[in-house]
């Protein structure tokens, strides 16, 4: 898409600047003894006015510049993507880490809580 939009602002530049005007002014004496100016703009896109060899280096240096920079964003977008991807893996590993972590915690609890209700029975017998 941004290809496209660099290319016409390129070719509209180059059409833009490749026409030819002309403002002439005459005046003519009627036989009164008045005078009658006349202004004519004159506008003309000529064949002989464009050089298709520039446009064409142009259209190369729009388009060299044009796919170096689909380049960097390619090349940045794959790192970001590399970048989260790692970051992904980072928080799945600290997450197995702290559900072991809970379990272990859980579980030492859990047997805590067995030996107090132990010696409560046997307290409980005395």
């Amino acid at each position: 898409m941004k290809k496209q939009i660099f290319a016409a602002v390129a070719a509209t530049l180059l059409v833009v600047s490749c026409t030819k005007s002309t403002t002439k002014t005459e005046q003519v004496e009627n036989a009164d003894g008045s005078v009658t100016t006349t202004t004519t703009t004159v506008s003309e896109t000529s064949a002989n006015i464009v050089d298709t060899a520039k446009i064409d280096k142009a259209k190369e240096d729009v388009k060299t510049k044009v796919d170096a920079a689909g380049n960097k964003i390619d090349d940045a977008a794959q790192k970001a993507k590399e970048d989260l991807n790692k970051a992904g893996k980072d928080i799945k590993a600290g997450a197995k880490e702290v559900g072991q972590d809970v379990k272990d915690a859980a579980a030492k609890g859990a047997a805590k809580v067995e030996e107090g209700a132990k010696k409560l029975k046997e307290d409980l017998k005395k």
